[in-house]
């Protein structure tokens, strides 16, 4: 059957799609950044506002897209297909709601959301612009992670990872004509970039929609999608919500981090900024096992298959946990070669050095929690990670990077240990949960 795909998948067969999937969705804002700063150092300014924008809309709609992930995965191993249905389109409908008012609100106050954010003036026009027409596709965005996030809980992340390659492709593709003004077409500037994103993500959640119903057999009726059922969406909630909550924690406690790097200089940010961009790839390897494992995990969670739950977590950490290190090790070694196609300065490339040495230690503790807790949410247990999460970040993470790095002045290198005991704290802290055994009465199948 179609709903029992994932569980004939290794964990192999789900994490490749999913790391070029997720890999592709990073190098998408990389590329249109990339291509208009050929054109306009303004033009990388307002795109770079404007998308804190958008990702901040995107963050909205997660919440419900990880939820549904999780009650799709277990209501397919408990072989309810039915119910799988109609949480497919309780959170179709709830996310075109809030997709709506996301679309509504940005294109109406784009001018007052850059004032706000204080965007130069001679920017605001360009930047705008730029943000209504993004503003379009927020509706077939949130429509289009929901139907993804369905299609893996199907097993089927193969698929949607060449959804994904096309919409970067109609989107490199587009700039070469709207930004660069290809074949005698007028050059659009910022306004170019935004409508090659907006057509690539509206095309996108058309091919979407029509390979999810082509491989799940689930048939989009727009009079089922309109009327969400608040059964199934508490269930969403329950776990989408401490979800949604711990990632946005944690984007809080990095701003203030951040700051704290602020007051080292100008370099150290830079710095930062270098070695966040390497980071952000190593945990594309790690998110990538852990989102194929909440998928097996979820399933057999739903067919009360606890035993091989709890060996295919232990099995997904094991090769997490190696993979990261190795990627790490790789990282510390030539880390420094690639920081010198980015930047000469000696004192730059001396402050990441230093920080790719920490990242043999952090990473590893990153997979902790990037496996352990999407195994958690797998079994319906969501909330801990969130109160965990929360009183580490900022009882630990927060107040050690000033004492590592202003109070002791470590620099860089106290801003990122602190970092780092904060990863290993929160991944240990889910280990010793997961072999409580607490999970298995978490499920959200009766």
């Amino acid at each position: 059957m179609k709903a029992n795909h994932s569980q004939k998948q290794s964990i192999f067969s789900l994490t490749w799609p999913l790391f070029i999937d997720f890999a592709l969705h990073f190098l998408t804002g990389a590329i249109n950044t990339f291509m208009i700063s050929h054109v306009s150092y303004q033009g990388v300014a307002a795109l770079a506002v404007g998308n804190q924008v958008f990702h901040l809309a995107i963050t909205l709609f997660s919440f419900v897209t990880i939820g549904a992930s999780v009650v799709i995965t277990q209501y397919l191993g408990a072989k309810n297909k039915e119910a799988a249905q109609s949480v497919v389109y309780s959170s179709i409908g709830f996310n075109v709601c809030l997709g709506a008012v996301a679309a509504f609100g940005i294109i109406a106050g784009a001018g007052t959301i850059l004032t706000l954010m204080n965007l130069p003036s001679e920017l605001l026009a360009d930047g705008k612009m730029y943000l209504q027409i993004i503003g379009l596709c927020l509706l077939p965005e949130a429509v289009a992670m929901c139907l993804a996030a369905a299609m893996r809980a199907h097993g089927f992340t193969l698929q949607a990872m060449w959804v994904t390659l096309v919409m970067n492709l109609i989107t490199f593709v587009g700039n070469l004509f709207l930004l660069y003004g290809w074949f005698g077409i007028p050059q659009m500037g910022v306004a170019g970039v935004a409508i090659s994103t907006a057509v690539g993500r509206v095309i996108g959640m058309a091919i979407m929609a029509a390979l999810f119903v082509k491989y799940t057999g689930i048939h989009l009726y727009w009079s089922a999608i309109v009327k969400p059922q608040k059964y199934y969406l508490q269930k969403v909630f329950k776990i989408g919500l401490p979800a949604a909550g711990e990632n946005v924690s944690w984007m809080l406690q990095f701003m203030v981090v951040t700051a704290f790097v602020g007051l080292m200089g100008d370099k150290a940010l830079a710095a930062q900024s270098l070695y966040f961009q390497t980071c952000m790839f190593i945990l594309l390897f790690g998110l990538s096992i852990g989102i194929a494992n909440e998928i097996i995990v979820g399933h057999l969670v739903g067919a009360k298959d606890y035993q091989a739950a709890e060996s295919q977590m232990y099995r997904s950490l094991k090769i997490g946990f190696i993979v990261t290190s190795i990627v790490a090790a790789f990282a510390a070694i030539f880390g420094t070669d690639l920081v010198v196609l980015f930047t000469q300065d000696a004192e730059i490339i001396v402050m990441v050095s230093q920080l790719f040495m920490i990242t043999l230690f952090m990473e590893p503790g990153r997979t902790f929690n990037l496996v352990v807790i999407n195994a958690l949410r797998a079994s319906g247990d969501a909330h801990y990670p969130f109160y965990v999460g929360l009183c580490s970040m900022w009882c630990i993470a927060v107040p050690c990077a000033y004492l590592f790095g202003i109070v002791l002045d470590y620099g860089l290198v106290g801003v990122w240990l602190a970092l780092a005991i904060d990863e290993w704290t929160r991944g240990l802290a889910m280990l010793w949960r997961w072999r409580t055994g607490r999970w298995k009465t978490k499920s959200l199948v009766v």
